[in-house]
């Protein structure tokens, strides 16, 4: 009984306007059974009545919310660079074209020549194919131990110049000559077909034949 008549008069405080220091009247209210009601409003009759007089509370004056701090803006040096809504975005400038190598030259010419025996033979220098042949020399009474002095004839091959579309093979095919003179050369022999080995090597690495000549560097 007694916590329902606190729960009354709580809820009549409550419902009292909300001023600062305002007087709130509360009535007690027992009927003819002993049921006891409180209320802001005169008893009805037939019930037992007490009337007392309240002060209401103040109004809780809740603490404002705390206010969170706007993040200031980055420095304009710190911060991203971005275009204007309404301007393009800049263009990033065109990387400088690489100036293509410059193309190998074409390897010199070779001579494919004949000898007369139809033996074949490559060669730079036309010159080399025209050559002395020693002839035998015999005496008057025409026996070849009594002869003196020397003779020769002047034997030219016959040459032709090698096609560009097998020129670099010719070349190769030098290249790997060279080497096997160098490789079994006599000790005497050696530095000098080293050296002529290295020049056709060289060369052919140097003319648009490329790197065709993969030989072993002495």
């Amino acid at each position: 009984m007694i916590r329902r008549w606190l729960a009354a008069l709580w809820l009549a405080l409550t419902l009292a306007p909300a001023h600062a220091q305002q007087e709130v009247v509360i009535y007690r209210c027992t009927d003819a059974q002993g049921a006891l009601s409180v209320q802001n409003m005169p008893c009805p009759k037939g019930t037992q009545q007490q009337k007392k007089i309240m002060q209401a509370p103040a109004p809780t004056a809740w603490p404002a919310s705390p206010t969170i701090p706007a993040t200031p803006a980055p420095p304009a040096s710190l911060a991203p660079d971005k275009p204007a809504p309404d301007q393009p975005a800049p263009r990033k400038p065109n990387p400088e074209p690489v100036a293509p190598a410059a193309p190998k030259p074409p390897p010199p010419p070779l001579y494919d020549c004949k000898r007369r025996d139809d033996t074949r033979y490559l060669t730079e220098d036309l010159q080399s194919a025209t050559y002395c042949l020693p002839l035998q020399v015999t005496g008057l009474d025409g026996n070849p131990r009594t002869g003196a002095g020397e003779a020769c004839e002047v034997v030219s091959d016959r040459c032709q110049p090698v096609a560009d579309d097998g020129l670099c093979a010719a070349w190769r095919k030098q290249v790997e000559e060279a080497e096997t003179r160098w490789r079994f050369a006599a000790p005497d022999h050696v530095a000098q077909r080293q050296a002529e080995y290295a020049r056709v090597r060289d060369r052919v690495a140097a003319s648009s034949c490329g790197d065709g000549a993969q030989a072993q560097k002495p």
